[in-house]
């Protein structure tokens, strides 16, 4: 497969939709990029890598960051994390308080903000240093040590940090948060400002195409059933309320930020990522949704 001429055409295809979506401006630094920029990456198992566009520039992976704080928690308490979490589409927007409110302080999915908020304490609960846990687990996936946190991100995601600080409270009030508040939002921030490139995004993601291990170390980060429980989760919640739209349209389990990144994968073959920054309106980048639907479907292959 010339996966290289794949991606160039899409590149190409989907500068049409540029001005058609808005960049996120709830979080004040997020709304300074520049909207007109794409970027797409693909690697294999087989240790071959392609990219174009703006592959190479450095983006806030926002959400996406919630597949690696889920990984490091679920293979260390394997199935307890479910207790505090479920595993459910929620329906509603990725920071509603009414479904948290109605069902008790348990959130429907570890992917919507209250249930990436749990993984969150729970990780803290298992790592004495947390943030340097996390910078190094992603490090270690994508086999590159220049990953860091962008701190402009961090600081402008905890003074805009209300909603998120009344999903914990609501929780804590249930018992269903363990830590102090103000160091889990700390440490929810700056996970949510992870810097990578569409490039080191993909490598990052091949452990889940490679049944839970990372072809750079030869290492089993999740095991087998994990790795692919992790994947249901994120075909059937990685898109909040469009999670269904995406499987429908590219049939890929992945997951998408509101920086304008989404990071996806097809078993045993390859990891795919894509950047452009205008979202649509469920919170998801309007190109990278396009983009990974003509990816599939120009290859011939998805997960169906």
């Amino acid at each position: 497969m010339d996966y290289q001429s794949v991606i160039d055409k899409i590149r190409d295809e989907v500068r049409e939709l540029w001005g058609q979506g808005r960049v996120a401006d709830y979080i004040p630094a997020l709304a300074k990029v520049d909207p007109r920029q794409f970027g797409i990456a693909v690697a294999t198992l087989d240790g071959h890598e392609y990219s174009t566009g703006d592959a190479q520039v450095c983006f806030s992976i926002q959400s996406i960051s919630k597949v690696f704080t889920l990984a490091m928690v679920t293979r260390h308490v394997g199935d307890d994390i479910w207790d505090a979490v479920g595993r459910e589409p929620s329906g509603n927007p990725f920071n509603s308080l009414v479904q948290l409110e109605y069902e008790q302080g348990k959130p429907r999915n570890p992917f919507i903000n209250a249930g990436a908020l749990v993984v969150t304490d729970r990780l803290i609960s298992l790592y004495p240093h947390p943030k340097d846990a996390m910078l190094e687990f992603v490090r270690s996936l994508c086999g590159n040590d220049d990953i860091y946190y962008d701190k402009e991100i961090a600081r402008s995601e905890r003074l805009n940090a209300d909603r998120n600080m009344s999903l914990a409270y609501l929780m804590k009030s249930f018992g269903n948060i363990r830590n102090d508040v103000d160091t889990l939002l700390d440490v929810y921030c700056h996970q949510c400002a992870i810097s990578m490139s569409c490039v080191d995004l993909a490598r990052a993601f091949l452990f889940l195409s490679n049944r839970g291990v990372n072809p750079f170390s030869g290492k089993q980060v999740l095991s087998v059933s994990q790795a692919k429980r992790l994947g249901a989760l994120m075909l059937t919640c990685g898109f909040y309320d469009e999670s269904g739209d995406f499987a429908f349209r590219a049939g890929l389990p992945g997951k998408s930020g509101v920086g304008g990144g989404i990071a996806a994968y097809i078993p045993g073959n390859l990891a795919v990522t894509v950047w452009s920054p205008e979202l649509n309106r469920h919170g998801n980048s309007l190109a990278g949704m396009a983009a990974l639907e003509h990816f599939t479907t120009d290859i011939g292959n998805s997960i169906f």
